[in-house]
């Protein structure tokens, strides 16, 4: 298939260089099931050129991770939920996941409530799990008020917990599934941080296509997901994904994502601050 033709799909949310073979190895069994039943435009590879809102938003697009929270706001109306990944890293609930609190190793404090004036790192402002977890946990303690000294965004998870494992910053919310990753790839990084506490759970990172996927497709999609979920000869690459399948949730699964924002607004709270 022509790269100018080919539908974009991306796997953006845990694609870190050490998944991405394994990411890769995912597409490609889908691909292969996909063109086997005759879609069209289905790429080769990844796209990994893209900023995530492109990728997301593109009325083409075939197949991307995206987060809960934009899911809720950016997406609504411009994607159709496929499914949601089940994952093995600690903290998970089959589909449902949230955020550790994660400090440097030597500091002391015993919880959140302790951290009021130091630095916060967060990955985006759109992450549920880097910023909405966390916001909804600080509005039931900052009365109000802001509640850090300041908010550093660094642009992803591995960034945030970078700066707190080097004292640039005091606190982070870290995905769990990320953490697991980090915990395994980069131990020396993960041995400079402690676990604090941990958010609240939602439903976790959903897989989704364009709003005009027809049914066919979607259901295509489904199906070649299913297969790499469940297969004996995909057992392999599972474990290193952390993936243990996915699982068909219904899109007002996804609510408690805007409940947690709508409660830090009713608490004055509105911004991560």
């Amino acid at each position: 298939m022509s790269r100018a033709f080919a539908r974009p799909a991306g796997l953006p949310m845990y694609d870190m260089a050490d998944l991405a073979a394994a990411n890769d190895a995912l597409w490609r069994i889908v691909a292969v099931r996909l063109r086997a039943e005759g879609v069209p435009d289905v790429p080769d590879r990844l796209t990994r050129d893209r900023t995530l809102a492109r990728l997301w938003e593109d009325p083409r697009l075939l197949l991307a991770q995206t987060c809960g929270y934009p899911l809720k706001t950016s997406l609504v109306g411009k994607v159709r939920l496929v499914a949601t990944p089940r994952y093995r890293a600690a903290g998970c609930d089959g589909t449902r996941h949230g955020s550790a609190l994660v400090v440097r190793a030597d500091d002391a404090s015993a919880d959140l409530a302790a951290l009021r004036g130091r630095v916060c790192a967060a990955n985006q402002p759109h992450s549920n799990t880097g910023m909405n977890l966390l916001r909804a946990a600080v509005a039931e303690l900052a009365g109000g008020r802001p509640f850090f000294r300041r908010v550093l965004w660094s642009g992803s998870h591995r960034a945030s917990l970078a700066l707190v494992a080097a004292g640039e910053a005091d606190v982070a919310a870290i995905d769990v599934v990320t953490l697991a990753h980090l915990r395994r790839f980069e131990p020396d990084l993960f041995g400079r941080i402690r676990i604090l506490g941990h958010t609240a759970a939602t439903e976790g990172l959903p897989l989704v296509t364009a709003g005009m996927t027809d049914d066919r497709t979607l259901a295509l999609l489904r199906a070649a997901l299913d297969e790499v979920g469940a297969a004996p000869e995909h057992a392999g690459l599972r474990d290193r994904l952390l993936l243990d399948g996915f699982t068909l949730v219904p899109d007002e699964a996804y609510e408690p994502v805007i409940a947690l924002e709508r409660r830090a607004a009713a608490l004055g709270y509105a911004q991560l601050a």
